[in-house]
């Protein structure tokens, strides 16, 4: 790997249309970023590297103003912050809860994306105990569901809402198991996802998983629970829902889940193992978050993002399951090993996550156009993924850091959750291994000798950016809830 890097170079700044040359998907670290956004005059335009906030714009403040490129702000709701991930379903926002301090889920009506309006708290024990990374909507049903997670774990609660009648005013539906204080389901909660009927909700909790029926989801029920892979965290599945891509450390368990979407063994709880259809491990990145499955010419395909260790979005050609074969990988130039003392330096005294990308997704499953980030401290990232192996980044929106806001932001996962480790946890590995093949000098990951503190000069944005034609809808756990628009002249990309 580090004679392979020697021979990329240190700019490396261009994505490659087939793997580099002597690359080992299991072993290496990808060289190369993909080529920057081309930006329009006037924009507020990135002053360092690729999705990097410099210091010395942090230090002088400047990041309070925000960056962006080819992407406008229409309006917002800022609100107390946002939690770990935010969910939407037509006109309306479901803004991620954080434990302790938060009164529930808020729900926005963004009829008129430049006023988005507060029309509901949905208040149940699974949503004030923080919804962490759990909160997803099923369009073909029309349901909302998380659960409680106060902090990295839960146990048990989970509210099921109706939406399709009125998504500004949710209904909850299962109004005694799961719902009720104290009347707990049997699972743990990290992260969830509903198949694509949404007649089965999905838990992860790190190591254990559970498939909860809620076919009545008045009566949600426990009907499968084991474990699932290491740090299990987001599931992806097939249309048809008899596979699942599940998110784990440094990799991807698929599984078969076809006796679970049809119920084969209906009134029981099982607990096997799911058969395995295939693996796929790695080293360039170090938790795997979620996946997003689409189709290129009626070719599977998958988008795996990773959370933790700068492995950016990985694209795999997923026609075999049993052999996922990696086609790129979409970093930012402050991703790249030779750049990670700057990401360590910059990112410090501002969260245990750097920049990370977290959660994304998709204009459309078929033939997708464009990807949207949530990229933690580098904001919101758009790219061109008409071919999967020549992406390139066509926009960006970092929104204003807050700076001093702490005591104002009680829902912001970043002020719960960011000053617990300085530098930021989600980079340790990666820089580790830099140091380690001399890509990078240790003595220069030190910002200022600060070793605890949060001083939110960047935001966390983690959920993803949800596709509303040209506009986008997130949250990012300082700013609340955004509406953006993309430039008409990158958006579609042509």
């Amino acid at each position: 790997m580090t004679v392979l890097m020697m021979l990329i170079g240190a700019g490396g700044t261009n994505a490659w249309a087939t793997l580099p040359p002597g690359f080992d998907e299991s072993k290496d670290i990808w060289p190369t970023s993909v080529p920057a956004a081309t930006c329009r005059p006037g924009d507020r335009t990135e002053t360092g590297l690729q999705g990097e906030v410099p210091l010395a714009d942090r230090d002088s403040r400047r990041s309070t103003e925000g960056y962006h490129c080819n992407i406008d702000l229409l309006g917002q709701f800022q609100g107390p912050g946002a939690g770990w991930t935010s969910a939407s379903y037509k006109n309306c926002v479901y803004i991620g809860s954080t434990f302790p301090r938060t009164q529930g889920v808020q729900v926005l009506d963004v009829s008129d994306p430049t006023n988005p309006r507060p029309t509901a708290m949905l208040s149940e024990p699974a949503m004030v105990n923080g919804t962490w990374e759990s909160l997803k909507v099923n369009e073909a049903r029309g349901l909302l569901a998380g659960t409680g997670v106060p902090f990295v774990m839960g146990l048990g609660y989970i509210s099921i809402y109706d939406i399709s009648t009125d998504c500004a005013h949710p209904r909850l539906l299962n109004l005694g198991r799961g719902s009720l204080p104290g009347v707990r389901i049997p699972m743990l909660t990290h992260e969830g996802g509903f198949s694509p009927d949404g007649n089965t909700y999905w838990a992860s909790g790190q190591m254990w998983a559970s498939a909860v029926d809620i076919a009545d989801p008045a009566n949600p029920a426990v009907v499968w629970s084991a474990p699932a892979g290491f740090a299990s965290h987001g599931m992806e599945f097939t249309p048809d829902g008899d596979t699942m891509y599940m998110s784990t450390a440094q990799g991807l368990n698929i599984l078969d889940t076809s006796a679970i979407q049809d119920r084969v063994a209906p009134g029981t709880t099982m607990h096997q193992l799911l058969p395995l259809r295939g693996y796929k491990h790695w080293r360039d990145g170090l938790i795997s978050q979620h996946s997003i499955y689409v189709t290129y010419a009626g070719t599977p395909h998958l988008f795996n993002v990773d959370e933790f260790g700068s492995g950016g979005v990985k694209v795999f050609d997923a026609a075999d399951p049993a052999d996922l074969r990696l086609k790129n990988t979409v970093k930012l130039e402050i991703n790249l090993p030779q750049n990670l003392d700057t990401w360590a330096a910059t990112a410090s005294s501002s969260g245990a996550f750097g920049y990370e990308s977290h959660y994304c997704a998709v204009d459309r499953r078929e033939n997708p156009q464009a990807l949207a980030c949530g990229w933690t401290q580098s904001g919101i990232r758009v790219f061109d993924v008409r071919d999967p192996e020549n992406i390139r980044e066509i926009a960006y929106f970092n929104p204003p850091a807050q700076t001093g806001k702490n005591d104002r932001l009680p829902n912001s996962q970043h002020v719960r959750f960011g000053g617990i480790i300085v530098p930021p946890a989600s980079g340790a590995i990666a820089i580790a291994q830099a140091i380690l093949n001399g890509q990078i000098n240790g003595n220069d990951i030190i910002r200022d000798g600060r070793i605890i503190g949060l001083d939110l000069s960047a935001d966390w944005c983690m959920s993803p950016p949800e596709f509303r034609g040209n506009m986008l809808f997130v949250s990012c756990s300082d700013n609340g809830f955004m509406a953006l628009r993309l430039d008409p002249a990158v958006y579609p990309p042509r």
